[in-house]
């Protein structure tokens, strides 16, 4: 479920100096915002999938057309004002990237409402709903929270990834996972993390505000809890060291990786490996939710899993 999709142009610079004239060596364009990423990720991994959310204008029929073309069933509501782009710049000689989003369309009520009915709709046919991403304008800050209470009343798993205070009233609905990158969850808890003991007591911060699993990803992997039966386990799962192309939308690749995991019912230390070695697959690629799953596979045998003690009270 992407709320604030947008059509993704990621352009490739060499040596890109800011004030300074360049020509791309490359070019690329796709559908894109977090769920969308997610569902791209998804869909490589074999798993079914759905990609549904807002879509205005002639940006969003180019992002159905994109979908369509990628063979990525999607179901959007059509909305009046026109979808966001965005623009990444990736400079592949510093192994950095600028991003720059446009604000998202303006949401009228009744569109909204058609939203909630394609909601119902497919989640009738899901094990589980994954809402990704920022609000657009016109939708109030409670639109996941509302949406997760709404799923759980009716038995369908949920799974937000958002920042902010859609994140923290959407984590207060009891989702079944929580999924924030390290920036947003330093925003959710207060705090800069320094050490694992600050990612540790992240995770307990987090699920008590009612996720009943949080995974923290980072560049380099991920921190988690995870409860399994009446069991809660606290992990860490470290990528191995490699030369990346780009991390644009690592994160959303990772978690996509563990949701496939889980699905074909691994246990949570192979799942969480799968989730890393996948998300670093990701950032050997330009363009989000991107991989190769050969590689994927390769890298995840050689992810690290630990588990962590909880901080003491």
């Amino acid at each position: 479920m992407t709320l604030n999709a947008a059509l993704d142009r990621t352009l490739t610079v060499p040596n890109f100096q800011r004030g300074q004239r360049h020509r791309a060596s490359a070019g690329l364009t796709l559908a894109g915002g977090t769920g969308i990423n997610i569902a791209r990720a998804l869909k490589l991994l074999d798993v079914p999938v759905v990609a549904t959310g807002l879509a205005g204008g002639r940006i969003g029929e180019r992002i159905v057309e994109e979908l369509t073309g990628e063979a990525i069933l999607n179901d959007f509501v059509r909305i009046a004002y026109e979808s966001r782009t965005s623009t990444a710049v990736v400079d592949p000689t510093a192994s950095a990237y600028t991003e720059v989003y446009e604000w998202g369309p303006h949401v009228e009520p009744e569109e909204l409402e058609l939203l909630r009915e394609k909601i119902h709709y497919l989640a009738r046919g899901a094990d589980t709903v994954v809402f990704a991403g920022s609000l657009p304008r016109g939708v109030s800050e409670d639109f996941y929270a509302e949406a997760i209470r709404d799923l759980n009343r009716r038995k369908v798993e949920t799974v937000l990834d958002s920042e902010g205070q859609p994140l923290r009233l959407g984590a207060g609905a009891e989702p079944m996972l929580v999924s924030p990158n390290q920036r947003e969850a330093e925003s959710l808890v207060g705090q800069e993390f320094h050490d694992d003991q600050d990612f540790t007591q992240a995770l307990d911060d987090i699920a008590e505000l009612g996720a009943r699993n949080v995974v923290i990803t980072q560049e380099s992997g991920c921190f988690a809890l995870l409860r399994e039966d009446r069991e809660v386990k606290r992990l860490r799962a470290v990528a191995p060291r490699i030369e990346a192309a780009s991390t644009v939308g690592s994160g959303d690749v990772l978690l996509a990786g563990f949701l496939a995991a889980r699905f074909a019912g691994k246990p949570l230390d192979e799942a969480l490996r799968s989730a890393v070695g996948t998300g670093a697959a990701s950032t050997l690629e330009i363009g989000a939710g991107r991989f190769d799953p050969r590689e994927a596979a390769r890298l995840a045998s050689a992810v690290e899993v630990t588990e962590l003690e909880p901080v003491a009270s």
